[in-house]
């Protein structure tokens, strides 16, 4: 469905009956909370039965409840102050079980990750990363990590990797300034979006760079200025957002470079033990 679940909500609601309209007034009231309640929680919360939850998902179109409750959640993605993080959280976790809770929704995101990325995308930006002459990397924000892991392994592979460093506006457009179309930026940014990493793709698709986008979903503003597009699951836990998928996806990518590059990795990193060694940068294991 192209609108968002509210704006669907609203153009349904001449037609609706007493008790979808308490369901749709309870969503539109509070979709933050009702984006992660079962169909019985927001059905109790509505004043109506449990079935009727289920019927109106499926008068607006959706395939069934969870397919709504993904729209909302979709909707609230980039709405939601931390503050209001943090409240909405509680009608997630199970607070007796944060650990197996936290750890099963992890792997669960790593397993949606699998089923819905799209191989030729994957192959494409492989590719695009192998054939750049130089490969630019910029996550900002909590997503910073991200771009800085991706970069410290990109760099034993490939001669000229630049991660984007966190600063002013300006500031990151220098270190941008000489892209070019010989050259490839990875964006990677989640909930809530970065503006300076979408403003940074911006300039740099201007300057005829190739883009990868690693992000959460289509709807995301990474993903719409991307040339090519990577998707990887990241809901939000309390007040911070799940970085396990996109991670497990970066791993990937770069295990995939080394590969299709057909760089000698075992020359590299003899060469590179050898250095470590010489000025100690790891202890000696006695």
């Amino acid at each position: 469905m192209d609108n968002d679940v509210l704006s669907v909500i609203n153009e349904a609601t001449p037609g609706f009956s007493k008790g979808q309209r308490k369901i749709a007034r309870y969503i539109v009231q509070n979709y933050d909370k009702a984006a992660f309640m079962t169909a019985g929680k927001l059905g109790k919360a509505a004043g109506v039965s449990e079935s009727t939850v289920v019927r109106f998902a499926a008068d607006l179109g959706y395939g069934g409840y969870p397919e709504m409750k993904r729209a909302l959640q979709e909707l609230i993605k980039n709405r939601l102050t931390t503050v209001q993080r943090i409240e909405v959280s509680k009608e997630i976790m199970e607070h007796g079980d944060i650990l197996n809770t936290v750890l099963t929704s992890d792997a669960e995101k790593i397993r949606y990750t699998l089923e819905e990325i799209d191989p030729a995308q994957f192959n494409a930006a492989v590719k695009t990363i192998v054939e750049a002459k130089r490969i630019f990397v910029i996550g900002l924000r909590s997503s910073a990590y991200l771009a800085g892991f991706l970069g410290f392994y990109l760099n034993f592979i490939f001669n000229d990797v630049r991660v984007i460093k966190q600063s002013a506006a300006s500031e990151i457009y220098e270190q941008i300034q000489h892209i070019g179309p010989e050259d490839a930026l990875i964006a990677i940014s989640f909930p809530r979006y970065s503006r300076r990493t979408i403003t940074a793709m911006q300039f740099a698709q201007g300057m005829g760079a190739k883009i990868i986008g690693i992000t959460d979903s289509a709807s995301s503003l990474v993903a719409r200025n991307a040339d090519i597009k990577l998707y990887a699951r990241s809901e939000m836990l309390s007040f911070l957002d799940s970085l396990v998928a996109p991670l497990s996806l970066i791993n990937a990518l770069v295990v995939a470079a080394a590969d299709y590059s057909g760089t000698d990795l075992e020359e590299k990193f003899t060469r590179l033990e050898k250095m470590w060694a010489e000025y100690e940068v790891y202890e000696k294991r006695e």
